[in-house]
Formats: C-alpha cells, structure tokens, sequence
C-alpha cells in the first residue's frame, strides 16, 4: 500500500489541524464542520495531482485553448456518519463525482471494551474500472476501513482504489497495510502517537461524528 503523508510541511492545513483538535474551537459543531470540509478539500487537491489526465481543446470566445482534465470516473464514498462532512470538502473539488454510501459501527456485544465491525446501510455505484475514494476522518484500528473495503469489493474491481482520513494512528495504518491490497493509497492529513486502552486515537481529538452533529445514545 503507498501511503501519503501531507501535512509534513507547514501550510493552511496544519491551521485547521489545530482547530479540530482544540477543545475551546472544536465544541462549535458548524465550525467543526467547516474545518473538516476544508480539510477535505485540501486533501482533494493534493490527492488529484495523482490523478490520470486527458489533454482536450477548450472554445473559448477568442479561440481554441489546449487543457488537460480529469480522465478517471470518480467515486466518493464516505462511511457514515463521521466521513460526511470530508465528503462534502471532496465534492466540492470532484463535483463530477459519483457517490457511494456506507455505514460502519462499532458494536459491544458484552458492553465491554471488545467490538466488532457492523457495516450495515449501503448505497453503493457500479464502481468497477472506476476510482474509488473512500473517505473517513479517524482511522484508529482500521477494522472498520477493512471491513468497509472487503463490502465495496465483492463482485467489482476498480481502476484504482484511495483511502482518505484525517487522524490516524500508527496501528490502524499497520492493519490497513497488513489487510489490504499493494495497490490502495492511503492518504493521511495526520499521523498521531497511538491508541490508548479503548482504541481511541491519542492525542487525536475525541468523537469526529459526536463533534460534527451531537451525541448519540
């Protein structure tokens, strides 16, 4: 699996970064939000310099311009519902895109500290020969991204294959490269120092759906 690290230099990023992170910003859900949208959008631009390119001439009112765009069949999946506010930031770059939907959750069997992966709701497009974005903000364990992918790939192969999040800890990274094809990319906003007792992110920022639209029972 290639793995991109991209906020290693300092840029606007590394700013909203921050933001999510700090207790005294992050409790404005609207802002949180926001600042996930942006990361996403920035994650989407360094993520379409990757991209295969067709040249084409463009009409202008003057003339003919030569180009390049976009050659791929994009689709967006973000894992509900932490993964929708990336989504948004990743449509509005690839507003072209197909869109996919998937949800995945943690589930306590003995209400104790041990899970599983359910992956139930799905609304999936035809992805084959397609590139595939599968979007969430926190990769901790990475079960959920392997289960979710194990979903996406039965019955169809696509062109390419992208994992997007924003927090990750070493762990999960080590499983996504344990489980998963050569060919995955995984893209990462922020690697962080690792998981505590809980498989929670640390230093991390806490609940990225909680942040984003409230607490669930």
């Amino acid at each position: 699996m290639k793995i991109h690290y991209i906020s290693e230099n300092n840029s606007v990023l590394n700013h909203f970064l921050g933001q999510i992170r700090n207790v005294n910003i992050q409790n404005d859900s609207m802002r949180f939000r926001r600042n996930i949208e942006r990361i996403g959008e920035i994650m989407a631009y360094e993520l379409s310099k990757t991209l295969p390119y067709k040249n084409v001439d463009i009409q202008t009112p003057l003339g003919i311009k030569k180009t390049t765009e976009i050659a791929s069949d994009i689709v967006l999946c973000p894992i509900l519902r932490a993964g929708l506010p990336l989504h948004n930031g990743f449509l509005n770059y690839f507003d072209h895109a197909e869109n996919s939907f998937v949800s995945a959750c943690r589930f306590h069997p003995n209400n104790d500290d041990e899970f599983e992966i359910l992956v139930e709701y799905q609304a999936i497009s035809n992805l084959n020969n397609k590139t595939v974005l599968l979007l969430d903000p926190m990769l901790a364990t990475g079960q959920s991204i392997v289960a979710v992918h194990e979903k996406l790939m039965q019955n169809t192969t696509p062109a390419e294959f992208h994992i997007v999040v924003v927090i990750a800890a070493p762990e999960g990274v080590a499983h996504l490269e344990k489980n998963l094809p050569d060919n995955c990319h995984l893209w990462v906003a922020a690697l962080d120092e690792k998981l505590n007792e809980k498989n929670y992110i640390v230093p991390g920022l806490g609940d990225a759906g909680d942040l984003a639209y409230g607490s669930k029972l």
